[in-house]
């Protein structure tokens, strides 16, 4: 009798390694975001950034055959969930980089399933339980450890950034709920290529207006942040987390997710330079672990 082998556990294999590929890459990008702010201003960086990596989606898309029309019932959903998960996360990230090092920044960003939990609650009819309740409250915990852990004085100092990352981190937060509650019908590849083109527009124009990027003030390192963002950040790294959803089960995919924020803590430590004492290491643990039993309860 031939004994026939299940392909799940190669698959599975092949996840967690594109998991791991997409969470290195965006991890490592929180020090390669501060470090171009010191060469470019935040809006034209990360919104021209999105719109050149959304045109390199759009070509893996027409390459691997995936349909790019939008059909017409699904525009002004697409633009609302643009708007929401990629225009304020995009902006807001830039922005509170200049009161924030990245290191906090990455931290900060850990609260986007704390958002999640309790939209999902009045959107979607997803009972918090006292459980989950207690792990987010665990969390927050640690975020307050990391706010107010230089002495209050300090901490006022960072509010803007603070406040743009909760902002931006609400509105990614509200943008996938609502497309849990209004699914957007298209293929992976060519609905992440739309939604960064729809949703960096806005951060482009803004940028053009309010700011003055000048390509000659580039030293070649910017440039290599520019190339990284572009090609790393908005386009390899979406292909690789869609390959994974199609391979892992959506909740190990958002745990495994977890791993963005301690790379950019790393890498921003090893890379800029910036402090990584107990403090750091207390809230990112404490975070870390209030978020992922809250997704596991």
């Amino acid at each position: 009798m031939t004994e026939t082998r299940s392909p799940t556990p190669n698959l599975s294999s092949v996840g967690i390694v594109l998991l791991v590929a997409t969470a290195t890459g965006w991890g490592i990008n929180f020090p390669i975001m501060k470090h171009l702010l010191t060469e470019w201003p935040p809006l034209s960086s990360r919104g021209l950034t999105a719109a050149a990596g959304a045109l390199a989606l759009a070509l893996a898309a027409v390459a691997s055959r995936q349909r790019l029309r939008v059909p017409r019932h699904l525009w002004l959903r697409l633009l609302l969930v643009s708007v929401l998960t990629i225009t304020s996360w995009v902006a807001c990230m830039g922005l509170a980089l200049l009161w924030l090092n990245a290191g906090e920044a990455a931290i900060l960003s850990m609260s986007l399933p704390l958002w999640a939990s309790l939209l999902a609650w009045p959107i979607l009819g997803e009972r918090l339980t006292l459980r989950r309740l207690f792990w987010l409250a665990v969390a927050m915990g640690g975020i307050a450890v990391l706010i107010g852990g230089n002495g209050i004085d300090a901490s006022l100092d960072k509010w803007p950034g603070i406040a743009f990352v909760f902002l931006g981190t609400v509105c990614v937060a509200l943008g996938t709920v609502l497309t849990k509650h209004f699914p957007l019908a298209m293929p992976p590849v060519s609905l992440a290529a739309w939604q960064l083109w729809l949703g960096s527009i806005p951060v482009v124009v803004a940028g053009l207006i309010l700011e003055r990027p000048d390509v000659a003030m580039l030293s070649g390192v910017g440039w290599a942040s520019l190339a990284y963002m572009t090609l790393i950040q908005f386009c390899l790294c979406y292909l690789c987390w869609f390959a994974a959803l199609e391979r892992l089960p959506a909740a190990t995919a958002s745990i495994g997710s977890l791993l963005v924020p301690v790379i950019g803590v790393l890498a921003s430590a090893l890379m800029l330079h910036e402090p990584l004492g107990a403090r750091e290491i207390g809230a990112l643990v404490v975070t870390l672990g209030g978020v992922g039993m809250a997704l596991r309860s």
